[in-house]
């Protein structure tokens, strides 16, 4: 076997074992090579046919930008348009999706030219950041919508949900806000666990009012859990007015 079908078949192995971790199986894969193949690759192999993922990267910004702005609108009811587009920003900028191509080891699989690969491109954050792009809109283009919100459910909005983002949420202020206009009285936040060995710990922290428990959560930090526990303290109390109102 020459080294150019080995090189070959090793990739079509990648490819399947990355569709069998996150349960898709492409229809066309031509697209789901198109989505990881680069600039330089296609570059180096003009007697080819290959298509590199720039015009799919473009697609995919405007997928993201759609899925992701549907899941913070029905995720967060009580939040405001600034705050839902500060998040959005958040979630689908460059570093965040370096993290979700990185976790799901992305760089791997992409086909480089050898001047890109020698240089460090599997590693490079741009790069890493237009391939999670373009298999979004590879994904979109073979399956649908539904099926990209099914991928960013396993993949994406987890992290979201666990807190990743709080920075930019600011819950703390939120819950403290609300508390002030409806009732009085003392927040405080306690961290009730830690657990994990010291590379990826978990804490987890209650925020209570006069005593009272309001809400607990969880977060890599302290930082992190106590925006958690306000978050879920924030969405009972407004859920609970606004069943009073209701009433």
């Amino acid at each position: 076997m020459t080294k150019k079908r080995k090189d070959w078949k090793m990739q079509l192995e990648l490819f399947q074992e990355f569709q069998d971790k996150v349960q898709i199986q492409f229809k066309n894969e031509k697209l789901l090579w198109q989505a990881f193949t680069h600039s330089s690759y296609v570059n180096e192999h003009r007697k080819k046919t290959y298509e590199d993922n720039e015009r799919l990267e473009f697609l995919g910004d405007a997928v993201l930008e759609l899925t992701v702005s549907k899941f913070l609108y029905l995720q967060y009811p009580t939040m405001s348009e600034g705050e839902l587009t500060k998040l959005r920003a958040a979630i689908v900028c460059e570093p965040s999706l370096v993290s979700f191509a990185t976790a799901l080891s992305f760089g791997d699989l992409i086909l480089l030219g050898k001047g890109e690969e020698m240089t460090g491109g599997r590693e490079r954050p741009a790069l890493l950041a237009d391939v999670f792009e373009a298999f979004i809109g590879a994904l979109y283009l073979d399956q649908g919508i539904e099926q990209v919100f099914t991928f960013l459910e396993a993949w994406v909005y987890p992290r979201v949900q666990e807190g990743a983002f709080s920075h930019v949420m600011d819950f703390k202020s939120q819950l403290q806000e609300f508390i002030q206009r409806e009732a009085s009285g003392q927040l405080s936040y306690e961290i009730l666990e830690e657990k994990g060995p010291a590379h990826n710990r978990e804490f987890v922290s209650r925020v209570s009012l006069n005593g009272e428990e309001l809400g607990v959560g969880s977060g890599r930090s302290k930082k992190e859990a106590e925006q958690h526990a306000a978050q879920l303290a924030l969405q009972t109390l407004k859920s609970f007015e606004k069943d009073v109102k209701r009433k």
